[in-house]
């Protein structure tokens, strides 16, 4: 009996602490706790765990293919776990011309893709139509799909790519992609309504 009330205990909820009880503390002397949002946290997690599904239909599609080797080591940014089922991916990549012809197709891979979900346009063709400048080819993909980041070129250059996928992820940190974007106003719609 006399050794179990010397031993230290936390105290709970209601109750004061116990003579013996102490607060964990860090080697500097002050308390050890975090506070933060979830969504933050969730969006930290989010922003280094990228699942991307390409979609390269050109030249492009080579580009991507040299990005994902390991000089570039893209596991380094968390996004080299390349899936090829939309369910499991979220992040599309489309590198290449689309044709009017793949539009309805894209739209379907990316109303299939898990939520939340981003877009990289790569290469002038996906980004503009490129020169391609005929009644068959798409003028940018973001004519039916929002597009999150552009990376230019013809072809663009495995490091446009690289440097494309962190700005995701720094737009991704800050809250700032078109899908976090959607999210908030839908938020703010909602409290608008129950005011």
């Amino acid at each position: 009996m006399a050794d179990d009330a010397m031993k230290p205990t936390l105290p709970t909820r209601g109750s004061a602490p116990t003579v013996g009880a102490k607060a964990p503390r860090t080697p500097d002397g002050s308390q050890a706790f975090v506070t933060t949002k979830l969504e933050h946290l969730v969006d930290l997690a989010r922003t280094n765990s990228l699942w991307p599904f390409p979609m390269g239909t050109a030249c492009c599609g080579i580009e991507f293919m040299s990005f994902m080797m390991s000089h570039y080591d893209i596991s380094r940014f968390g996004a080299e776990v390349v899936r090829f089922s939309p369910r499991q991916s979220d992040l599309l990549i489309v590198a290449g011309t689309v044709t009017d012809k793949m539009a309805p197709v894209m739209v379907r891979i990316y109303e299939q893709m898990a939520e939340p979900r981003y877009v990289i346009s790569m290469g002038v063709c996906a980004c503009t139509g490129g020169f391609y400048r005929a009644y068959h080819v798409v003028q940018g993909i973001d004519e039916f799909i929002p597009v999150d980041v552009y990376v230019p070129g013809c072809p663009p250059t495995p490091e446009a790519l690289l440097q494309g996928v962190v700005k995701l992820q720094e737009m991704i940190a800050r809250g700032e992609t078109n899908y976090q974007r959607g999210l908030a106003a839908r938020k703010a719609a909602r409290a608008a309504v129950g005011k």
